[in-house]
């Protein structure tokens, strides 16, 4: 029997935050919607940047290929809205820091009223 405080987080790592409920297969991580083409893979630390020295300074190999499930819509608001991948690497590598950004934060709440 374990203490409770061992598994209280969610299994897919420290960016989804023990606050976000658990997802369900083909759920977006954002808006947490289930869409008929199901979802992408969005690499918090875009691969374009795996070879640079700043990132390789900075975060394990297995951090730079944590990837979270978005549908399509999330994932295009993403690199939309944030078109720099080393901005996107360095400043919005985990789902909080995503949802901290005033546009894409906009965009979950929009998005999530929509089939």
């Amino acid at each position: 029997m374990t203490t409770g405080s061992e598994n209280d987080t969610d299994p897919s790592g420290p960016t989804c935050g023990p606050e976000l409920p658990a997802l369900i297969p083909d759920q977006c991580q954002l808006c947490r919607r289930i869409t008929r083409k199901g979802t992408t893979r969005h690499h918090l630390i875009p691969r374009r940047c795996h070879r640079n020295k700043w990132f390789k300074k900075r975060f394990t190999r297995e951090q730079m290929q944590q990837t979270i499930p978005l549908c399509r819509d999330c994932h295009s608001a993403i690199h939309r809205f944030v078109p720099s991948e080393k901005e996107l690497g360095r400043n919005y590598g985990t789902v909080q820091a995503l949802l901290s950004h005033d546009r894409i934060r906009d965009f979950v709440a929009w998005v999530r009223h929509r089939r």
